[in-house]
């Protein structure tokens, strides 16, 4: 596990994800052309569950499957 801190809405978190997560949100952030802070907020902002980590790795779940859904289609 890798533990990042950054800011988000004006507060400091911290994050513990594997590194493979993180490599996932760094290429998320540059498919989007955003910072992985801003990335990370916007996860964080649309979240439905109270653990941000468990939110990060749906979000790149999802970006994975959108990505396969579009590969296929």
């Amino acid at each position: 596990m890798d533990k990042r801190s950054l800011s988000i809405a004006g507060h400091r978190t911290s994050i513990a994800l594997e590194p493979e997560f993180w490599a996932a949100l760094e290429a998320m952030a540059a498919a989007e052309q955003c910072s992985l802070a801003a990335l990370i907020r916007s996860i964080d902002e649309a979240r439905q569950t109270p653990n941000l980590s468990s939110a990060a790795r749906l979000a790149v779940l999802r970006w994975y499957q959108q990505r396969l859904d579009a590969d296929t289609a």
